[in-house]
């Protein structure tokens, strides 16, 4: 008899120390509970203090249920700030003694919709940046010493398929800050390789998830959510758990010979 997902590697991160950024709602949340719900002990951070801790209290009672007590903890932060995410590293490596895995899910548009080229004010470019890519480079960079120390990690970046191609909203910020992180991604993992370390990146689709990307989603008329649905292979939007799977994949130890890799989780929408 085929054991359920849950039920067969419920233990599989057991021992494994996770980070995950952008944790308050939506995606990051939803890589929180699947980390718990697989043994993890995960601590989850967010500049979103309210969010963060309204995820903190249903997180801490699913894990409850699962009878694991004191897996999930939360550290409120901007991370666009180096000395936030130095600080941030040092929290969790006095509580818990390590990292093994860092997700870097901190991210999105910042409230932004399309507009053209030469109307985009240089605060709202440099704001995605911001939150999109150098957060991401912060964490790789005060997180390395400490894995390689361990001779050992796992590094995911969670990117967008807007990154591999372009912004659906048209979003250029966006569009060019998530090709960045692709980037590096992929110099990352051949730094860090040699030290046991590997570096891989989630392409998320369209997910509906946060109050960002419903925002993004009603700005649309009814044809285009019905052309973006049409156009996506499996025909429906993504959910924060669609997301959190390949980042187990990443995670595991199944991985292990993995790094440098896109993952599009996108529903087939861009096959290539």
């Amino acid at each position: 008899m085929v054991k359920s997902v849950n039920s067969l590697h419920s233990t599989f991160f057991s021992g494994k120390v996770v980070l995950v950024t952008g944790a308050g709602h939506g995606i990051g949340k939803g890589i929180c509970e699947a980390f718990i719900t697989h043994g993890a002990t995960v601590v989850g951070t967010d500049i979103l203090e309210e969010n963060l801790q309204r995820a903190e209290k249903e997180i801490n009672s699913l894990a409850k249920e699962q009878g694991q007590e004191n897996q999930f903890h939360t550290y409120a932060a901007d991370i666009t700030k180096e000395s936030n995410v130095k600080e941030l590293i040092e929290f969790v490596i006095s509580k818990l003694g390590k990292i093994d895995i860092l997700v870097n899910n901190a991210g999105g548009v910042c409230g932004q919709v399309h507009k053209p080229v030469e109307e985009v004010p240089e605060e709202d470019w440099h704001k995605i940046f911001a939150v999109n890519l150098d957060a991401a480079f912060y964490t790789i960079k005060a997180v390395a010493p400490h894995m390689k120390q361990n001779k050992f990690g796992r590094i995911i970046n969670i990117s967008s398929g807007a990154g591999r191609s372009t912004s659906l909203t048209g979003i250029q910020a966006y569009a060019s800050a998530k090709a960045g992180q692709i980037g590096l991604t992929r110099q990352m993992a051949q730094e860090l390789g040699p030290y046991g370390i590997t570096v891989n990146n989630v392409a998320p689709g369209f997910v509906v998830s946060n109050p960002s990307t419903k925002k993004q989603w009603e700005s649309m008329s009814k044809e285009q959510q019905q052309n973006l649905i049409a156009s996506i292979s499996v025909k429906r939007l993504g959910e924060p758990e669609d997301i959190a799977y390949p980042v187990l994949f990443f995670a595991s130890d199944w991985a292990g010979y993995v790094s440098g890799q896109i993952l599009s989780a996108d529903g087939g929408q861009q096959l290539f």
